[in-house]
């Protein structure tokens, strides 16, 4: 943005003017009717994998201008022609990298030079944001109930204050995100790629306040992490306690429910979309493993990662994380984005904030189906706690842990709140008859 407010336009632009035909041959014309339209000199390789990029330019470099000196359009064999779109799936805060004046973007390039045979790999870079230590007693809570209705405005005054525009100095730029404010002391939930390869790192408040905050703890894989406002900033800050985000619990939503997301796209702080949620438990591929995702049309766009995905009762829902984009057009993708439900980050927050990773849930060994009756084993792993503990297959699953359960979610709720080496009590129903069992949970899921 910068760059165009200054030049009038972002270098590697092509600038197309048209102007109206003279009148009557007048020699003159409409000043209202000229078009400019901007767009990219070249069109970019489709490229078929995508490694999230690094932040501070490490890992898997960008092209230079001198690696694309005399191959200006170049397509790879076999190639159409036509308009064909690949779709990579990108970050939607994805990175925006500062060095001195100029801003560079990345926005899910994929490095164009790495081997066809295969997606280049994705580096682990380590995070040396001055530290809080775990275990301190913080937690993220969830709540089941939902509360009233609200307005778009309404959910907008309610969330913006605790809704931050996260900054971390990298090797050689600035990456820039958004987080969540989830305690009154200063804990801040933001997506992992936000932080990685990060030496410093600041969050700006809504009313416009900076301040250096601190790292937890975080999860590559789950694409989250903690952050902590130490103490000497918040009494410099104020004397009251920080507002701070209520989460509900996203296992209540239905496609068609209204969501809003706000963030700082393109750095434009506390901007808030709005849409529906287009999916429940989309699955999607991010850097070789799969990712279980709410999808939306909410608007998201670079600079919205580790923003919230609100419900129409103003709780969080959801930490947007990915977007699908093109790889010909980066903008002529719209309506395709993705957050990390609620109901999967109360134990992986929670796990950071004890002890600083998370710890796998445990391993149950059965298969289960809803229909009419209830929650119905379909089938039982051999050697499994399940197994032991007498499940078969027939048997309806009426209560966990002595919470009553009739869907796979209610069940997975529960198992959420287990580690390895824990019990389940499972209460089942065979042939008319109640029965009783316990699983002795001693191994871990994959």
């Amino acid at each position: 943005m910068g760059e165009r407010e200054q030049a009038g336009r972002l270098p590697g632009e092509i600038v197309e003017v048209y102007r109206a035909p003279l009148r009557n041959g007048e020699g003159e014309r409409d000043p209202r009717e000229i078009v400019e339209a901007y767009r990219q000199r070249d069109p970019r390789e489709v490229v078929e994998s995508y490694c999230r990029p690094v932040p501070g330019g490490r890992g898997a470099p960008s092209v230079s201008a001198a690696s694309r000196k005399g191959r200006p359009g170049r397509r790879r064999p076999g190639r159409r022609k036509s308009g064909f779109y690949k779709f990579l799936l990108c970050v939607a805060a994805l990175v925006g990298l500062t060095a001195a004046a100029k801003t560079v973007e990345h926005l899910a390039f994929q490095e164009k030079n790495a081997p066809e045979s295969g997606p280049a790999a994705c580096q682990t870079v380590e995070i040396s944001i001055p530290g809080w230590p775990v275990d301190q007693g913080a937690a993220l809570t969830v709540v089941r109930e939902q509360g009233e209705i609200l307005t778009a405005q309404e959910v907008y005054r309610r969330l913006n204050p605790a809704v931050v525009t996260v900054q971390c100095e990298t090797g050689e730029g600035i990456s820039i995100g958004t987080g969540v404010i989830f305690s009154e002391d200063g804990y801040i939930l933001t997506n992992h790629h936000v932080v990685r390869g990060g030496r410093k790192c600041f969050v700006t408040l809504d009313s416009g306040y900076t301040m250096e905050v601190c790292f937890v703890a975080g999860d590559e894989n789950s694409d989250l992490a903690v952050l902590k406002v130490p103490p000497g900033e918040l009494m410099e800050l104020t004397a009251d306690a920080l507002p701070f985000a209520p989460f509900g619990d996203s296992e209540q939503l239905v496609v068609g429910d209204p969501v809003y997301a706000i963030g700082a796209p393109r750095r434009l702080r506390g901007t808030l979309t709005n849409g529906i949620v287009s999916a429940i438990d989309r699955d999607i591929e991010v850097e070789g493993h799969t990712m279980t995702l709410l999808q939306t049309n909410a608007a998201l766009n670079s600079g919205n990662s580790g923003g919230p995905l609100i419900s129409e009762r103003g709780q969080v829902v959801g930490i947007n994380v990915a977007k699908y984009m093109s790889d010909w057009n980066r903008d002529s993708v719209e309506g395709l984005g993705f957050a990390i439900p609620s109901a999967q980050l109360e134990r992986i927050v929670n796990d950071l904030l004890k002890w600083g990773e998370v710890r796998p849930e445990p391993r149950l060994g059965i298969w289960v189906q809803t229909d009419e009756r209830g929650l119905l084993v379909s089938s039982v792993d051999a050697g499994t706690a399940a197994e032991a503990a007498g499940v078969r297959p027939g048997d309806y699953i009426i209560a966990a842990q002595g919470e009553p359960v009739r869907t796979n979610q209610d069940l997975f709720r529960v198992r959420r709140t287990l580690y390895v080496g824990d019990t389940l009590a499972l209460t089942l129903l065979r042939n008319g008859e109640t029965l009783e069992a316990v699983l002795e949970l001693e191994e871990a899921v994959d």
